[in-house]
């Protein structure tokens, strides 16, 4: 459950932004603070929901949750000390980081919440899209917001929405996020479809279903450039950070190749347990899917339990699977991919439907690319050896590449300064 304690409240007005709109499916509302009530009927339903977990995970995400203040989530703290009955709570907030002030470092630290900070790359590539309300850059109040997490020793990955702006430029945006101290990398691609016109719900932005003549934004990330960006980004990553740095689509991606069940919703054979709630209350399918067509219910009338199995969410997820193409259903990276998230599957497949992936170019680029890699990386799990293994296969292999290519009196690929004919190509037939 992705909980948005402040709806889609905002600070910042970044141009990609699938949420901001969302303001208007709740015209007239000025206090977006999600009400006491609504906070402690989700907090104790989802501890009850998880009766067989020992840990019980919350998620919280905007909007802007921060825009709540220290405050409410000290009341949170309080509520889940409350409802546990016992049992050990995470706690982890997505932010842009603006208010991330000395207080609210100390709180988070002090109650070890893992806080996801949105950063898009280097300063010129961030501050493309994301800027405060006032269109002023915010990439320096951003960094100053990692320095206190840094300094208050608080447990933090980032995230990278990848735009047609950064995904020109991969390495960069990688080794930015590296060198700043980020172990843990996550990055999402931003496809958004905008309506000609805007549509009876006011919003311009188009769920997959809707049929609205429609075009992709100009923000959106193009499906060869994402697949060049994750490609770029793999190679540099498989030579000198496995182990070092964890970036979510390569761990996912292992996790395909081991047989196991991707732990990202939108590479899973189906979805619909990834909901999201509105400051009212008010629970949706997916944090992708808030439109009216999508609303489960409200928790302070029904129950998160009742909502999550109920006909028409499984019905919603298992779409993901009975809907695939048959160009999908044949492709030899399916394993891997499942059609990815059905936000963005809306492109006209060999079949006739309109139920292709936009990124499925992408996508096949990619898990082709990683597939020897993520191989070797499966066998050394499977022989209880680290995977970590692959950086120095992956040189040997390159060494190889390098030498084979080599002419016999050109200087030898290993770097010794003779000819390979006297070095490493010795013996080896003219």
């Amino acid at each position: 459950m992705m909980a948005k304690p402040s709806g889609p409240l905002c600070n910042l007005d970044c141009q990609y932004c699938f949420y901001l709109e969302k303001e208007r499916l709740y015209p007239g509302t000025t206090d977006w603070r999600m009400p006491d009530d609504v906070l402690e009927s989700f907090i104790r339903q989802h501890i009850e929901a998880h009766v067989d977990l020992p840990v019980v995970s919350f998620a919280w995400q905007g909007g802007e949750p921060t825009l709540c203040g220290v405050d409410f989530f000290e009341r949170v703290v309080a509520l889940q000390r409350q409802h546990s009955n016992g049992r050990a709570i995470e706690n982890a907030i997505q932010t842009n980081g603006i208010l991330l002030d000395e207080r609210w470092c100390a709180f988070l630290a002090e109650h070890e919440f893992l806080v996801g900070l949105s950063l898009d790359g280097p300063e010129d590539l961030h501050d493309r899209y994301r800027v405060d309300r006032g269109g002023r850059p915010t990439f320096r109040a951003v960094m100053q917001a990692l320095e206190r997490l840094v300094r208050h020793r608080v447990a933090f990955n980032t995230l990278t929405v990848v735009n047609r702006e950064n995904a020109k430029h991969p390495l960069d945006v990688y080794r930015f996020l590296r060198d700043t101290g980020s172990g843990f990398i996550q990055f999402i691609p931003v496809v958004e479809r905008a309506a000609a016109v805007p549509t009876p719900d006011a919003l311009s932005l188009l769920d997959p279903e809707d049929q609205t003549r429609a075009h992709v934004t100009p923000w959106s990330v193009e499906p060869a450039a994402y697949g060049e960006f994750l490609v770029a980004v793999f190679e540099e990553w498989v030579r000198r950070d496995v182990g070092k740095v964890f970036v979510q689509q390569f761990d996912v991606s292992l996790e395909s190749w081991t047989g196991r069940e991707a732990s990202v919703c939108v590479f899973r054979e189906t979805c619909g347990r990834a909901l999201a709630l509105e400051h009212n209350g008010d629970v949706y399918a997916c944090d992708h899917f808030v439109y009216p067509r999508y609303r489960l219910g409200n928790l302070m009338n029904e129950s998160l339990g009742a909502m999550v199995e109920s006909p028409a969410q499984t019905a919603f997820g298992d779409a993901k699977r009975d809907r695939l193409p048959g160009e999908c259903r044949q492709c030899d990276v399916r394993f891997a991919c499942h059609g990815e998230c059905p936000k963005h599957r809306f492109m006209p497949s060999k079949d006739g439907s309109r139920d292709l992936n936009y990124l499925c170019a992408a996508y096949k680029r990619f898990f082709r690319h990683v597939d020897e890699p993520m191989t070797f990386m499966g066998n050394e799990l499977a022989h209880r050896r680290p995977p970590a293994n692959v950086m120095a296969w992956v040189a040997g292999r390159d060494r190889a590449r390098a030498l084979k290519a080599a002419g016999r009196n050109d200087p030898c690929p290993c770097g010794s300064g003779t000819k390979v004919k006297h070095c490493c190509g010795r013996g080896v037939p003219a």
